[in-house]
């Protein structure tokens, strides 16, 4: 873990007020800016000290020729630990999240939270689905097609609703297809759809003799259809397109690495379920996340969950230069909102 410098008042307060003025106009600072800002009435030559010296911290550093500075990951992480001041919402902002995730009739309420996410913050919205252990199932049907193709319906946590088509081994009647369901529902009913897979792999390797093949033939539709399942879209992000419009994040490469790694999936997803162990707001800033395509961008996250049990995490994507202290509040909140929305369903 890297040490946190000690710096005085001063240091402090020509540091918070560098990476404030960063954030906001995208532009390196310089001495005769800050003395200006700030408050301590020191003369740009002081300034200058104190900057080589927050420079020689790593803190700080001077891009190409120019004569600012501009924060390194360094400084973003003491300016976010230590110097922050996180602003409280307002009620017309919460009124407006509140709204967007309780008057869903579509019950695509993760899906919205991360376009309200989006929205809201002009950056990438991301939400992960709800983990498959604690998806539960509570219903399920087979409904004939042509030929061996059977429509799977499933039903989720009371109102969610799947559907999936599976090529059987035999062609099926639809009172066979009942009786099936029928005897799925029975045995599964009420157990996480991770718990039902484990459970039907378990069956096909029991003592088959004491089966019947309606019992079997079941138990293999249901190998199929919860298989499958591993397919599902792990998470939702919207406003991508929204990262295009930073100048930290233009440069062709790094945007070709960024929508590399949203299309694979894989590396977010590692990097979210990590998200999920922590408490609260968790911020990754550059290099922090251990993923290269995100070196020049930050992640504010927030676990969010149902009936007091963590399922899932959501957050913001955007380059290191962000808003923090809109950011952060933001993300906490609509994790609370989302975990209350999905309460009630």
């Amino acid at each position: 873990m890297v040490q946190t410098p000690e710096l005085n008042e001063r240091s402090q307060q020509l540091l918070k007020n560098l990476v404030e003025r960063y954030i906001h106009d995208g532009q390196p600072v310089g001495s005769r800016v800050l003395s200006k800002d700030s408050d301590l009435n020191l003369s740009p030559a002081t300034i200058r000290n104190v900057m080589s010296d927050l420079e020689d911290l790593g803190l700080i550093h001077s891009p190409h020729t120019s004569a600012g500075r501009v924060p390194t990951v360094s400084g973003y992480r003491f300016f976010v630990d230590t110097l922050l001041s996180v602003k409280p919402l307002q009620g017309q902002e919460l009124d407006l999240l509140n709204a967007g995730l309780t008057n869903q009739e579509d019950g695509d309420v993760i899906g919205m939270a991360s376009k309200l996410l989006s929205e809201t913050t002009h950056m990438a919205g991301v939400v992960t689905l709800p983990r498959q252990e604690l998806v539960c199932l509570r219903h399920i049907e087979f409904l004939p097609l042509s030929n061996t193709r059977v429509l799977v319906i499933f039903v989720t946590n009371e109102h969610e609703v799947h559907n999936r088509i599976i090529h059987t081994s035999k062609k099926f009647s639809a009172a066979e297809l009942q009786q099936a369901a029928n005897y799925l529902t029975s045995l599964y009913a009420g157990k996480s759809l991770a718990a039902v897979r484990e459970a039907v792999v378990n069956e096909m390797q029991a003592d088959q003799q004491r089966a019947t093949q309606s019992m079997l033939d079941a138990v293999n539709m249901a190998q199929l259809a919860f298989n499958n399942n591993d397919q599902r879209e792990d998470y939702i992000l919207s406003g991508e397109t929204n990262l295009m419009g930073f100048s930290e994040l233009s440069d062709m490469d790094r945007l070709k690495g960024l929508f590399d790694a949203f299309s694979q999936k894989r590396g977010i997803i590692h990097l979210l379920d990590k998200c999920l162990e922590a408490d609260g707001v968790q911020i990754y800033i550059g290099e922090e996340s251990g993923y290269q395509a995100f070196d020049h961008c930050s992640l504010v996250t927030s676990p969010y969950s149902v009936n007091d049990e963590v399922v899932g995490v959501l957050g913001v994507i955007g380059p290191t230069r962000m808003a923090y202290e809109k950011i952060i509040p933001y993300v906490d909140v609509t994790a609370k909102l989302l975990g209350a929305a999905l309460n009630t369903r």
